[in-house]
């Protein structure tokens, strides 16, 4: 008689979701509503660092309502991040309609100090964000705040943060500002996320990226 060899023990059957990989959600960077502080003034550059400094600590123009596309984003978002300046958290709390916002300085927007002109030499504050912009990045002027460096390499940490709270599945919406988004913007696509729908940079906009 042969004997016959006992059979191994079998190994459970690995369920189908084990066998599929999580899709991450995707991520969505948001601009803040309409401030309320005027853009409609001429400014020296020395009055624009004082409007600049107002408008950091201002908050909404009265009035204002998310689009319902944003309220779409955020009701479907497994979490939402905000800039912990007052007219991001003011975005926030009217498009999260009381679901959890994660308060985070990691996406304050990057800084616009302008170049000093003569006194002579005015502009309304749209122009004066154009030119400090331009100083800040190409000649890197920044009056002793974050530089174009550092705020690049906050930018690759914030988009970190983001894609690993993504790759859970979830959705992940960011209220913040419209330079900075596009810095982190940068990030995403550098680690394989591609935009997807576009809505540029004005208020209350959207920037959604998924991972292809």
């Amino acid at each position: 008689m042969v004997d016959t060899p006992a059979s191994a023990p079998t190994e459970p059957a690995p369920t189908r979701a084990a066998l599929v990989a999580v899709r991450p959600g995707a991520i969505t960077l948001a601009r803040h509503g309409e401030p309320a502080l005027s853009r409609k003034c001429m400014l020296t550059s020395d009055q624009y660092r004082d409007w600049w400094a107002k408008y950091e600590v201002g908050g909404l123009r009265a009035g204002q309502t998310p689009p319902p596309e944003l309220l779409a984003t955020a009701e479907g978002a497994g979490a939402i991040y905000a800039s912990t300046r007052p007219r991001a958290q003011e975005t926030a709390a009217a498009a999260a309609a009381g679901k959890e916002v994660l308060t985070d300085a990691l996406f304050i927007e990057a800084p616009l100090p302008p170049p000093h002109f003569p006194s002579w030499f005015k502009l309304p504050p749209k122009y004066w964000g154009g030119v400090a912009r331009f100083w800040w990045h190409a000649f890197n002027h920044h009056e002793g705040q974050e530089t174009r460096r550092e705020a690049e390499a906050r930018a690759e940490q914030a988009a970190q943060v983001l894609i690993a709270r993504a790759s859970s599945g979830q959705d992940v919406l960011v209220l913040a500002h419209g330079y900075f988004n596009h810095m982190v913007g940068k990030r995403l696509k550098a680690a394989g996320w591609k935009l997807v729908h576009n809505q540029g940079f004005r208020y209350w906009s959207q920037r959604r990226y998924e991972k292809r």
